[in-house]
């Protein structure tokens, strides 16, 4: 693991085996804590896993959140979409809750490597100005 200059984050190589392990150790404390809810009675199946993708994604890079997020699908299928732990076709509400989970994934990942690449170019020191803009006119 490296430090970026910026806020003291540790990141780790994108396609590294830390970088996937990471993912599911995040996978494994995020359905926990979706259990923890599940059993306090919320129904929204993938609250506890959207934010800790945005964290993973920047931590660990966009191959380790994608695969986070692959694992995620068929996890919270089986575990918290009654009936618990077995796979039954889905209804048309959790075929949708899905699907929107899939969408904040690929928007929160975006995200995420977008802030991550941010960040690696601000501990580099910046952008440096060159001579010309194509802003300019020079006209």
């Amino acid at each position: 693991m490296r430090r970026a200059g910026l806020f003291g984050v540790p990141r780790v190589r994108p396609w590294s085996w830390q970088a996937f392990l990471l993912g599911l150790v995040i996978v494994a404390v995020s359905a926990l804590l979706q259990g923890i809810c599940v059993a306090l009675g919320a129904k929204l199946y993938f609250a506890a896993f959207v934010p800790s993708l945005f964290v993973l994604a920047l931590v660990a890079g966009v191959p380790a959140a994608t695969f986070a997020a692959l694992l995620t699908v068929p996890l919270v299928w089986w575990a918290f979409i009654p009936p618990f732990f077995e796979f039954t076709p889905l209804t048309s509400a959790n075929a949708d809750s899905i699907n929107l989970f899939c969408l904040l994934a690929v928007l929160l990942i975006g995200l995420a490597d977008l802030c991550r690449e941010t960040m690696a170019i601000i501990s580099r020191g910046g952008l440096k100005p060159s001579g010309k803009s194509a802003a300019t006119n020079s006209q």
